[in-house]
């Protein structure tokens, strides 16, 4: 009687598994970008620790703002989780207005990598220092481009930055992720771009300055925005996260599965292919680091004055 109940038990999970087990993890940028690599490397160890399959999907657009609206809204199940940079988890919802989320609306599971940020151009530009880029922007003004992965990124709000700083103003040319800004380079359409250090070597690019405190060891050539006159800092830092109202227990499963995921060896030696270094914080570090880099650009963005249509 037993194995016949074990028996139907196991049949009973094998119905029900397709139409619940498997778990979507949404990428907010384009496939073949950081994010989406940085994914794309957890997948199998997080689909392991969960025992469940794990899929990853991209929904781009508008800054990374569509695919978090997305999840923003869905059932909070566990069964959607969100991956996503920064920008449309702390800059978004102050930057534009009207978006129909906040970081009010997720649950944050953990922290898993923060990049640092590099100035780049085709090594064809002529460009070679951020006195060069300050140089070609006073020659044609406007009509100099520089392309981001949407109003509001980190790519945007650093060049945005650079230009008051400098007192010069360039073309703000937004695509749907890096990969189509790959492209446009390629076409001569942008020449510079200021986003994650793992494309320098992917396409062949020319670093200009590093937006970091200190140089960066794996471009120890390569001089700082500080080191070039200009006092600017940022990095790309990426977490995963639920929607709101997510059930205690399947937060904590979810924040274990991440743990374990970031320090599988597979995982930390990928990671660090890429150029996306790991730093790990928990569900407890990230909710308050989130909520701390939140007010840290609504504060900035309020001071600067910007606007979503800069």
């Amino acid at each position: 009687m037993n194995r016949c109940l074990a028996a139907m038990a196991a049949a009973l999970t094998m119905l029900v598994w397709p139409a619940f087990a498997q778990v979507q993890m949404v990428v907010n940028f384009a496939a073949g970008g950081p994010t989406d690599i940085v994914g794309r490397m957890m997948q199998n160890e997080m689909a392991a620790a969960l025992g469940q399959p794990v899929v990853v999907r991209n929904a781009t657009g508008a800054g990374g703002t569509i695919g978090t609206a997305e999840v923003a809204r869905a059932r909070p199940d566990g069964q959607t989780i969100l991956l996503s940079p920064v920008g449309p988890m702390a800059i978004q919802p102050h930057f534009r207005p009207g978006l129909g989320y906040g970081l009010q609306n997720f649950a944050a599971i953990c922290q898993v990598a923060d990049s640092p940020v590099v100035m780049m151009t085709p090594k064809t530009s002529g460009l070679r220092t951020v006195a060069d880029v300050v140089a070609r922007a006073r020659a044609e003004g406007q009509g100099f481009p520089f392309a981001s992965t949407g109003a509001g990124s980190i790519p945007h709000i650093s060049n945005v930055a650079l230009m008051r700083l400098a007192r010069i103003e360039m073309n703000h040319v937004p695509y749907r992720g890096s990969g189509e800004v790959m492209l446009a380079f390629q076409q001569g359409q942008v020449q510079l771009f200021t986003d994650q250090t793992l494309l320098i070597r992917q396409y062949d690019l020319h670093p200009i300055a590093f937006l970091t405190e200190a140089r960066n060891p794996d471009f120890p050539e390569v001089p700082t925005m500080r080191e070039q006159g200009y006092d600017l800092v940022y990095t790309i830092w990426t977490g995963l996260y639920a929607p709101a109202g997510t059930p205690e227990a399947t937060m904590a499963r979810l924040e274990a599965a991440c743990a374990r995921t970031m320090r599988h060896p597979d995982v930390v030696a990928g990671m660090t292919r890429v150029a996306q270094p790991i730093l790990y914080r928990d569900r407890a570090a990230f909710t308050a680091f989130s909520a701390s880099e939140s007010e840290k650009f609504r504060a900035l963005i309020a001071a600067a004055g910007l606007r979503s249509a800069e």
